[in-house]
């Protein structure tokens, strides 16, 4: 919720933001079928001010998609704002990304001018969720 008001924030002033599920955003990535098709698609996430990638660390990652991942945040280091949102410490991310060689420096690029809100607490979505009202009592059984 945070990361989509951020981009919100950022659209409101004029900025292009691009908001996407990380492993959306690989997966189209990976469907490109040639090498011109993957640089077009990747100029959508590196030439946006800021790009906000949701949800890393739900899917596990193939080496592959790992190397695309690393292009963005690569192209995008000390040019734009890049927001990854996760529940993961990045030591879990070898987890995430099993066998990636560009893991260490994806992780130093990253966090080289990095601003991490670390937030704790009972989820935001749980807090906001309607409590479910009790069911209507049932009618009293009849005696015969």
């Amino acid at each position: 919720m945070l990361a989509k008001n951020l981009g919100l924030r950022a659209l409101e002033r004029g900025h292009t933001v691009v908001f996407a599920n990380l492993s959306s955003a690989l997966a189209d990535l990976l469907r490109q079928e040639s090498l011109p098709a993957v640089e077009r698609r990747l100029r959508r996430y590196t030439a946006a001010n800021l790009v906000i990638l949701d949800e890393l660390g739900y899917q596990p990652v193939d080496a592959r998609a790992v190397d695309l991942l690393f292009q963005i945040v690569s192209r995008r280091h000390e040019h734009a704002s890049t927001i990854l949102t996760t529940n993961l410490p990045f030591k879990d991310w070898a987890n995430v990304f099993p066998g990636a060689a560009c893991l260490v420096p994806l992780v130093d690029r990253f966090t080289e001018n990095m601003i991490a809100f670390d937030i704790r607490g009972p989820s935001y979505r749980q807090r906001t969720r309607p409590t479910p009202k009790p069911p209507p009592p049932r009618p009293p059984k009849k005696r015969a």
